[in-house]
């Protein structure tokens, strides 16, 4: 039995694997009690001489009290209950006629000046308290209650001197209360009760209270006082009653005789935020001393058992924790008698809790070396007692012939002796009433583990009480008999054993000390444990965020009430239902606390700090969310709740999941509401809610991160998402029509005249900040940051869809451009060329110099003037789309050993060689201070060949991507190139054999021809094409040329996107050098630079014209290298036309024929 309690002991310091923080109260979902109380079943075997004082069996008539009050409350309806009144007052009647008839015992004349032991007088006052319970609970009509109450106070007065019974139980109730001979809090409130009770039972006509108070058998002024701290006290499960009540509906109630009951001053009952700071001090206080016992018991073994100081040192600190639980019980019931708790109240209440709950754990660990202690104490005193103090009582007694005091210790003595080996020591002189010899009287008296039965205690009790009564039953009390010392060690030993019946009940008593809430309710807000654990949630107050686990506990309490006390299912059913709306909202509530609560960290991290501090300067401050101790309720996996053990870090893990979910969905809802230039900020709430991941994920098992973000981006099984769709549809329908590049800027920015229809989108969703950003004050943070993105399209753009779509959804975004590019490549643009090209006149040559550049340009508006008076002149050119830069594999040099070369200036005076020496050895400083980078090094140093080949491999993959410089726009650019199969762009073979010089029959001729009109310089009010359509309509995409001209003189034209898509078509189709050396414009501009001459031709200014021509000629001529650039040869060189050789042409007069 000894190795299998070890090894029970041991399993309280076997490690979980989970090694959850201990925040929660005692688990009872196993439960085991070690019950010694004999209930008097063994009483025969005590019976002695004077062993029969009574205390008969009233605990199984209370016990049928306490289910007749669970029946009365108990009927579903009313209606049964009136139905049903016979049924429940006929066995409450009979339980009055059995206290009427004990009674009336107890107050016959001869009885009267009979011992009566505290024990039964209190036994009777738990009678008087069942009634009262009784009769407050009994829900029916006033006639029938009235009625009741007249049985009862008849049979109550019909009996003789019953009021003087009365007195004596309400005396002994005043003295145990003022004595704190008590524990539970049921007990203290059993004594209030039965003094305002018994006053009420024992005033009548006959019998007035304030008499018995004049005779001083009764204080009223004491009770006075008593009923004053305690005004409302619990009836009944969550019903309070107001023991002063009974007294004000008594028959002589005279109001001027309570002057503290009826005075208006605050009862210092409910005000426990006053103790508060005391009780914070006695558990720091009681909680040091039992952390010094646990820890010796932990790491100390002992080889023999404790001494008895050492055993009556921790029987004492037992005690003190048992009185302790009680006395901060007391106080949460006391202030749980009101409603309307202010917040600082709450707080208290959860405070004090917790502090029961988590000493009730610490004891309730300690149980076994309690026990021991405890048995082994109470032992020695008892055996201590008995064997060696009674001797001297007992020697006078036959000395002096004290008949009755020496059969009472005898019986004393033999109800609990333990005699060393079962023998008692022969031959006491203090049998025999003579003194002990000079060398003394050795009796040793033997150490066990064993307490007295609950019998033997009452027994023992009771026969000494009858020695220091104040009645005897006799003409003298026995306590005159008896020497004052021996009379005061008699007495210091009742008032100590009272709390052994507790001590020896330690684990019930450990349970039953602890507050409940005893009746469930349908409607959470009306339920105690729901209020204060709602408390913490809506406050927030980290604090008391460990202590949320502890009002819950209650339930557990209340339920284990239900069942072993009141042994009713229904009462544990309503619990139940109230522990499973309650536990869903705590879930609930504190799963979106935690995920708020990361989101501001996360956003609050990711802020800039500069913003910050700008915002803190300008008085507005952005704090970081207060820290709270969410951390440690994230590792509760082992929550008991009604016996089930739950998962609290798995729930709110699932539900973590399906916020997180919920926020990625409402980024990408607030993008598709959103134009192009929202996908910055999309970026950033995606990254936010990845860092919110990654910080929760330390704590819960949450669903990877990316998978998450595709279900909500539609993008598990489908090759592109919701991202992706919407890119396109903007790309589309709405930067396309209505954007136009800046080159000073590298932006495209919104035209002045939108050419397309608004786009319609769909509503922004309006969530909770939490759900955004974290916080209302980061949602406006960070959307006046990413407001600097919106009305303007640029490299941050670009680069935030690249990354978001990826190679297939760029991939597949450019696959649907380059369709629309094909379709109006050969159709609606074609179309218009077809007509243009009707248009253009068959012949326009390149007039000489002698002209002037007033007539060159007089004959070039001759010559177009059919072009330039069209009405429905309107050209659509795609540009090609180009990737903008190949981050992926710039992060990827400094693994590869790729570092690029610091610059080392190198000034006047300098030695070249040295500075190169210099730059070598910077070189290989950094080359060593990098090589732990190196990928393939260090993989094939530690990793096994598998692992080194595919490092290898993935390097010589990296290094050709970054040799050849793979590039999109390439790709882009010749797969445009195939849509221009027509001959409408090449014109006719020229008639020469060589090419058309002044024949307009190839797409670069028109080209010349709309290059004209758009450098005409525009008068007032009018637009330039670069304020209607900046330098490009797409610039790394592609662009949409929409040329109008209308019948005004000054045209609308569309800016420089026209010259990329002009150029990009005439490079496309290898008409660059024709271009450049037959273009009008350029003519008019190297006429002009001859004669430098300044006219007003047909009102058009030579000059602006010829300056115009200069700005769009610079800008042809960067076109044209960056498409040469991507459109290089294989070897690199300028793409140039091949020459033919033609021999030279020979004059007719000079033709011979052979």
């Amino acid at each position: 039995m000894t190795d299998a309690l070890q090894n029970v002991d041991v399993l309280d310091e076997l490690p979980l694997p989970d090694q959850q923080p201990c925040i929660e109260a005692m688990s009872l979902s196993i439960h085991y009690r070690a019950n010694f109380d004999t209930n008097f079943e063994d009483r025969n075997a005590y019976v002695t001489g004077v062993a029969k004082y009574i205390e008969e069996a009233t605990n199984k008539l209370l016990e049928e009290g306490q289910g007749y009050a669970v029946k009365s409350n108990e009927q579903p309806n009313r209606a049964e209950i009136y139905n049903k009144i016979v049924e429940v007052l006929d066995p409450q009647i009979k339980a009055i006629e059995r206290f009427g008839n004990e009674i009336k015992r107890l107050c016959h004349k001869e009885k009267q000046k009979d011992f009566v032991s505290e024990a039964y007088l209190l036994t009777l006052g738990k009678f008087i308290n069942m009634f009262a319970e009784l009769d407050e609970l009994k829900n029916m009509k006033a006639s029938v209650k009235n009625d009741y109450s007249a049985y009862r106070r008849e049979t109550m007065q019909s009996t003789p001197n019953y009021e003087e019974l009365l007195a004596d139980i309400i005396q002994i109730c005043v003295q145990m209360y003022e004595s704190r001979m008590y524990l539970e809090p049921n007990e203290k409130y059993m004594l209030v009760k039965v003094m305002g009770f018994g006053l009420y039972l024992m005033d009548s006509k006959e019998n007035s209270i304030y008499k018995m108070d004049a005779r001083k058998r009764i204080n009223l002024t004491k009770i006075d006082k008593i009923l004053k701290q305690l005004e409302v006290v619990p009836l009944y499960g969550d019903m309070q009653i107001k023991p002063y009540h009974f007294i004000q509906h008594s028959l002589n109630f005279d109001p001027s005789r309570w002057n503290f009951c009826e005075s208006s001053q605050a009862s210092p009952q409910s005000n426990l935020l006053a103790n508060l700071e005391a009780i914070r001090e006695d558990h720091m206080n009681y909680i040091s001393q039992l952390s010094r016992h646990s820890n010796e018991a932990i790491t100390t073994t002992r080889e023999g058992p404790r001494s008895d100081q050492e055993n009556k040192e921790l029987s004492d600190l037992a005690l003190r924790g048992l009185r302790l639980l009680a006395a901060w019980t007391q106080q949460v019931m006391e202030l749980s008698t009101r409603y309307n708790y202010s917040s600082d109240e709450k707080f208290a209440i959860i405070e004090v809790i917790a502090m029961i709950k988590g000493l009730q754990l610490l004891m309730a660990r300690m149980e076994s070396v309690f026990m021991d202690a405890i048995r082994r104490h109470i032992y020695a005193e008892l055996q201590d007692f008995v064997q060696l103090f009674l001797r001297d009582p007992l020697r006078k007694a036959i000395k002096k012939k004290s008949d009755v005091i020496k059969v009472i210790i005898m019986a004393v003595r033999d109800t609990c002796v333990d005699w060393l080996r079962g023998v008692e020591p022969q031959e006491d002189p203090a049998l025999k009433g003579k003194k002990d010899p000079d060398e003394g009287f050795v009796i040793k008296v033997p150490r066990r583990n064993v307490g007295p039965s609950s019998t033997q205690l009452y027994m023992v009790r009771t026969m000494l009480e009858s020695l220091i009564a104040e009645k005897s039953g006799g003409k003298r009390t026995l306590r005159k008999d008896i020497d004052m010392q021996h009379l005061m060690a008699i007495d210091n030993f009742h008032k100590l054993s009272f709390f052994w019946h507790y001590l020896l009940n330690f684990n019930v008593v450990v349970q039953g000390v602890l507050p409940r809430d005893d009746h469930g309710k349908t409607n959470t807000e009306m339920s105690m444990p729901w209020i204060l654990t709602d408390q913490i949630l809506e406050t927030k107050e980290s604090s008391m965020m460990e202590y949320i686990l502890y009002p819950l506990d209650l339930y557990n309490d209340s339920a284990h009430y239900a069942l072993t006390k009141c042994r009713k299912q229904f009462l544990y059913d309503e619990v139940e239902a109230e522990v499973n709306l309650c536990f869903d909202q705590f879930v609930y509530k504190l799963s979106d606390q935690i995920f708020a609560h990361y989101k501001h960290l996360a956003g609050s991290i990711m802020l800039d700090k500069r913003f910050r501090a700008e915002c803190v300067s300008m008085g507005a401050k952005i704090s970081y969310p207060v820290a709270n101790r969410y951390e440690t309720l994230l590792k509760l996996r082992h929550v008991q709740i009604l016996g089930r053990s739950i998962d609290l870090n798995c729930l709110i893990g699932q539900r973590v999941n399906a916020a997180l979910q919920k926020a990625l969905d409402v980024a990408i809802s607030r993008f598709e509401a959103g134009d192009i230039t929202g996908v910055v900020e999309l970026e950033g709430l995606i990254e936010c809610n990845r860092l919110t991941h990654q910080l929760l994920g330390k704590y819960l098992t949450l669903n990877d991160f990316d998978s998450m973000f595709r279900e909500a981006n539609h993008n598990v099984s489908a090759p592109y998402g919701r991202i992706t769709l919407h890119v396109f549809w903007e790309l589309n329908y709405d930067f396309l029509p209505n954007y136009c590049y800046n080159a000073a800027t590298s932006r495209f920015v919104k035209t002045k005249l939108p050419f397309a229809p608004a786009s319609q989108r769909d509503k922004p969703p309006n969530p909770t900040p939490y759900y955004i950003w974290g916080t209302k004050a980061l949602t406006t943070s960070y959307s006046a940051i990413y407001s600097l993105y919106n009305g303007f399209v640029g490299a941050p753009h670009f680069r935030t869809i690249c990354r978001l779509l990826g190679y297939q959804g760029i991939a597949v975004v450019i696959e649907e451009l380059l369709k629309i590019v094909k379709s109006l490549l050969r159709g609606a643009l074609m179309d218009y060329v077809k007509t243009l090209m009707k248009v253009m006149p068959n012949v326009c040559r390149l007039l000489r110099y002698d002209y002037g550049s007033p007539g060159v340009m007089g004959y070039y508006q001759a010559q177009l003037n059919d072009l330039i008076q069209y009405p429905d002149l309107r050209t659509e050119v795609f540009q090609s789309f180009r990737e903008e830069e190949v981050c992926d594999l710039k992060h990827a040099a400094p693994f590869q050993n790729i570092i690029p070369k610091p610059f080392i200036p190198i000034k006047e005076g300098d030695n070249r060689k040295e500075k190169e020496q210099e730059l070598k050895r910077l070189m290989q400083r950094l080359e060593a201070k990098y090589a732990a980078l190196q990928v393939v090094p260090v993989i094939t140093k530690l990793g096994n060949p598998q692992q080194a080949d595919i490092a290898g491999e993935g390097d010589l993959l990296t290094r050709e991507r970054l040799c050849c410089g793979l590039s999109m726009f390439e790709i882009v650019l010749t797969r445009i190139k195939t849509f221009l199969d027509d001959t409408i762009w090449t014109g006719q073979p020229p008639a020469n054999g060589v090419m058309n010089i002044d024949e307009c029959t190839e797409f670069h001729r028109l080209w010349s021809a709309i290059q004209f009109v758009f450098c005409v310089p525009v008068g007032e009010n009018e637009f330039t094409i670069e304020e209607l359509y900046g330098e490009g309509l797409i610039w790394a995409g592609y662009t949409l040329i929409r040329i109008v001209f209308p019948d005004i003189v000054i045209l609308e034209l569309y800016g420089e996107g026209l010259n990329w898509a002009g150029c990009a078509l005439i490079v496309l189709l290898s008409q660059q050098r024709r271009f450049e050396a037959l273009d009008f414009c350029y003519h008019i501009l190297k006429v002009n630079r001859v004669d430098m001459k300044d006219e007003n031709v047909k009102g058009i200014q030579l000059k602006k014209m010829v300056d115009r021509i200069r700005k769009f000629q610079i800008l042809n001529n960067q076109i044209f290298a960056v498409l040469n650039k991507y459109l290089k040869s294989d070897n690199d060189s300028v793409p140039v036309e091949h020459v033919r050789c033609f021999q030279p042409p020979i004059h007719q007069s000079l033709a011979t024929t052979i």
